[in-house]
């Protein structure tokens, strides 16, 4: 394989791991999403600027940054910024 051939094949191993991350987690029936419950990197997908999708968000209990939970427990998830949403939670 020549250096061309190599940067090439490197440059598309790299988008394919980028966007195996950048897109949402598959939907979950039976599952509520949860805003504002996930730590850093470890959200599911978002719901607006400072994220872009899956494993994106930037801080701790991010309010525009959603992770699945089991239905019907979001809003008793108590972190140390206040109770998990199902909506979005501005100004957090």
């Amino acid at each position: 394989m020549n250096i061309k051939n190599f940067a090439l094949a490197g440059a598309a191993a790299a988008v394919v791991s980028t966007s195996a991350i950048a897109g949402p987690v598959k939907p979950q029936p039976g599952k509520d999403k949860c805003f504002g419950i996930s730590l850093a990197g470890k959200n599911d997908c978002a719901a607006g600027a400072g994220t872009t999708c899956a494993g994106t968000s930037k801080h701790d209990y991010a309010g525009n940054a959603w992770k699945y939970v089991a239905k019907g427990t979001c809003t008793a998830i108590k972190t140390p910024k206040g109770v998990g949403s199902l909506t979005m939670i501005k100004g957090r």
